[in-house]
């Protein structure tokens, strides 16, 4: 719920938000915890402000913006209190107005309305005298009703009171105070202010520290499972990107932004594009991979999802945990192709989902299979055939092995292989490039495949006695295993030149592959400092126009004393 309130703060970054504040204040009218979130975005004029207190109605058409569905802000306050009550000041429009409305639980259900009434008070504002004047848009007598009903349910119980929360907003800003704050069936408030001075947390929280097994605490500790329950950490991790300037400032200090894939250990990038996204940018998903530091004492796992620079879903399983099978492995991807729940906590099950996770499992497992041997566990030998097409065999698991009877049968001399093994293999072969097998005629006992090593075959330019054994031998044979032989002596030459081809063929792939990918990082890196320079100006030019407005008032509140002095 309180994400929610950031998410509309990072969405004013585009208007010059630079920070957003998240404290604990006191209600001056009975003394109890409030919760106060502040932000100096643009702000909202007086219709932006009825708006955004109205249920279903959102400004936000931007694809760049987080919230879609209008409700934000309203569940999330909601959630959080009974009550809230908003300050907003803006710039935009005729002139600087400031507005004040209330969205009170307690005061819908104590008078019995049947309709949700917010009642809202708007005043025109004078940046040069810091003088607020009464906006009546619907006349003094609604104005009059509105405001006594503020100062009656809301912690300000006078005019003075009200509008003294605008001396910290600044010339544009918004200031949210939610009160008379939700308790749990044992009567403590939700949000826990006390266990820690710098941070937020949900009461009942699991303290680390009294936990005597070792592994258990350092699991505890772990960032998967506080950011379920410390505010702080929840905030270090719930957007990708952020202008450097921009600050989320928490019970007085900053928090700090931290990047799940710098967890990550034997780290690698997989593209992953849905086929109804393969000619649009937005469907490329470039999933970072690997081990958590920590592994396989860390025993999380899951994929970090994020939609539009928002974390939806934090480590996300895909595989069962009754294996240890995939202990360890955890990934970060920004997914924006898929739509989030209203409450940005899940993702709506479609199609294109399901697909995903079907792909991060795929990938979970496949990464599991080639790298678990890197924190301690037993590498387990890959089958000969294998589904998954970006996969890598090992030479000796291409090869078939055919046992000495059956070669002898089909007319074939047997040397050792000696190759690599599974565990040391003399080369890699992708899966895609790995020869097919030779299918053998009925009524023959032979196994071997035409990508039998060559080590096992009868060199092509033997010696004169061999190849006279041999046609004697094929005279005696019957013309079916002949012809096997025979296929399987050319099927197996084609195989060897195919594999050596496309092995080539796939390093030099690999070779440019490698070079495009940090292209792209470099790209990528100039394109966040282009941005950020973009913002800097956004907020240079924003400023400018602050101050020529200051001027233009100035000089017009100076133009009459210039005539009278005429």
């Amino acid at each position: 719920a309180v994400a929610e309130l950031l998410d509309n703060a990072v969405d004013e970054i585009k208007t010059g938000a630079t920070r957003i504040v998240v404290d604990k204040i006191v209600n001056k009218r009975n003394g109890s915890p409030a919760l106060l979130v502040q932000d100096d975005g643009g702000g909202m004029d007086p219709d932006s402000m009825r708006r955004c207190m109205s249920f279903g109605f959102s400004d936000k058409q931007s694809g760049s913006s987080i919230g879609q569905y209008g409700n934000g802000f309203k569940t999330s306050t909601m959630r959080l209190g009974a009550d809230a009550i908003v300050f907003s000041r803006c710039m935009k429009g005729s002139g600087p107005t400031q507005s004040v409305g209330l969205l009170s639980y307690t005061f819908l259900a104590e008078t019995g309305q049947k309709d949700v009434v917010v009642p809202m008070v708007d005043y025109k504002y004078d940046l040069l005298t810091g003088d607020a004047i009464q906006y009546e848009r619907h006349g003094a007598d609604q104005f009059c009703s509105n405001l006594s009903v503020l100062l009656k349910w809301s912690p300000f119980a006078t005019e003075e009171d009200l509008m003294g929360n605008f001396s910290d907003i600044g010339p544009h800003g918004t200031k949210i105070i939610v009160f008379n704050l939700w308790s749990n069936d044992d009567g403590v408030l939700e949000l826990d202010f006390d266990t820690k001075e710098e941070d937020i947390m949900i009461s009942g929280a699991p303290n680390p520290a009294e936990t005597t097994n070792a592994v258990k605490r350092t699991n505890e500790n772990h960032l998967s499972n506080q950011l379920r329950y410390s505010l702080r950490v929840y905030a270090s991790v719930l957007y990708l990107q952020l202008p450097g300037y921009f600050k989320i400032i928490l019970r007085g200090q900053e928090v700090q932004r931290h990047s799940i894939a710098t967890d990550l250990i034997y780290r690698q990038a997989v593209s992953y594009t849905p086929l109804e996204f393969l000619r649009k940018k937005e469907g490329e998903v470039v999933t970072s991979i690997g081990f958590l530091n920590g592994a396989p004492t860390i025993s999380v796992h899951g994929f970090n999802i994020y939609h539009r620079n928002r974390l939806i879903l934090p480590f996300h399983r895909v595989l069962s945990s009754a294996s240890s099978k995939g202990r360890g492995v955890a990934g970060v991807l920004e997914a924006n192709f898929i739509k989030p729940t209203h409450d940005k906590q899940d993702f709506e099950k479609s199609q294109l989902y399901q697909k995903l996770i079907i792909r991060l499992k795929d990938m979970t497992t496949e990464y599991w299979d080639l790298h678990s041997h890197l924190i301690g566990y037993q590498k387990k030998p890959r089958a000969s055939v294998s589904p998954t097409p970006p996969g890598m065999l090992t030479a000796s698991d291409t090869i078939a092995e055919p046992s000495e009877r059956n070669a002898v049968g089909a007319g074939l001399s047997v040397a050792p292989w000696r190759g690599g093994t599974r565990d040391h293999p003399a080369s890699a072969i992708p899966i895609a490039f790995a020869p097919p097998h030779l299918s053998v005629p009925a009524g023959t006992s032979g196994h071997a495949p035409c990508s039998m090593p060559a080590a096992q075959m009868v060199p092509a330019t033997d010696s004169a006695e061999t190849r006279k054994r041999r046609n004697e031998d094929d005279v005696q044979m019957d013309p079916c295993k002949r012809q096997a032989i025979q296929s399987l002596e050319v099927d197996n030459q084609i195989c060897q030149r195919m594999t050596e081809r496309d092995l080539n063929e796939f390093e030099h792939l690999k070779f440019e592959n490698q070079q495009l990918h940090e292209e792209c990082l470099e790209l990528e890196v100039a394109e966040k400092e282009l941005l950020l320079k973009e913002q800097q100006l956004r907020l240079q030019i924003q400023q400018a126009e602050a101050q020529y407005k200051s001027l233009l008032n100035e000089y017009i509140s100076a133009t009459p004393v210039r005539t009278h002095m005429r």
